[in-house]
């Protein structure tokens, strides 16, 4: 059995052959589920002999006739399409830079049985666990006023003197970012703050600027590759 086959077969199960019923005219589950793995193929970058990034934040978006009739089933349908979209990219040995999420949306400037796909490669960016042995925590912060860098709406506290970002297992903040460096960029707590590039491929921009160190203050955007953070004084 198929991916789509599998994808329409426990969609039906979970909402019991209602589902079969509903869409006759309509969109069909089915053909955006199709869409998207197009989707999958046409956006996939090749990153290098081992790799092959492909989307895993995907916008479905719908008329507003057939949003309400899919907002019946939208949690479900969501969650299927993603499972769907996981499982083809292992079946196709991509790779995911996030976790993956299928929203369902609604444009009122589309007709009935018409849907667009938008998508985007979202690096996920991870607090590590552990710091680096001798280095010191940043003292003398209020809790409630702790710098923090802010991507996709996810806080990520500054707790050490010098935090370190990039795609290497032993930073601070990891990018899973195909234009991260392993050790890419570091911020340094003080006054002012500061952002350095640590001699990374792709280089470190604040505001839009390549820098090799700059001051950054609240509200300032670094972007390591695709990925842009903002930092948070406190």
């Amino acid at each position: 059995m198929g991916l789509l086959e599998r994808f329409e077969d426990s969609l039906d199960r979970l909402v019991n052959g209602a589902f079969a019923r509903a869409f006759k005219a309509e969109v069909q589950p089915v053909e955006i589920a199709s869409a998207l793995q197009r989707e999958i193929g046409d956006r996939a970058a090749v990153i290098d002999r081992d790799r092959t990034v492909i989307p895993n934040v995907f916008h479905v978006e719908l008329s507003q006739h057939d949003y309400r009739r899919l907002a019946v089933f939208k949690d479900a349908l969501e969650t299927e399409l993603a499972t769907l979209v996981r499982d083809y990219g292992a079946e196709q040995r991509y790779t995911l830079l996030g976790p993956v999420e299928v929203v369902l949306g609604q444009d009122d400037e589309l007709e009935t049985g018409i849907f667009r796909v938008r998508s985007e490669a979202r690096a996920e960016v991870r607090s590590q666990p552990h710091g680096r042995p001798g280095e010191p925590v940043a003292a003398g912060i209020d809790a409630g006023r702790q710098p923090r860098l802010e991507a996709s709406g996810t806080a990520y506290p500054l707790v050490r003197a010098v935090t370190r970002l990039g795609r290497g297992s032993d930073t601070d903040i990891r990018i899973e970012d195909p234009g991260a460096s392993r050790n890419h960029c570091e911020i340094v707590l003080g006054q002012p703050a500061l952002v350095r590039d640590l001699s990374s491929t792709n280089g470190t921009f604040v505001n839009g600027q390549r820098i090799s160190q700059a001051e950054v203050a609240d509200g300032s955007t670094i972007q390591i590759g695709t990925t842009r953070l903002v930092f948070r004084s406190g």
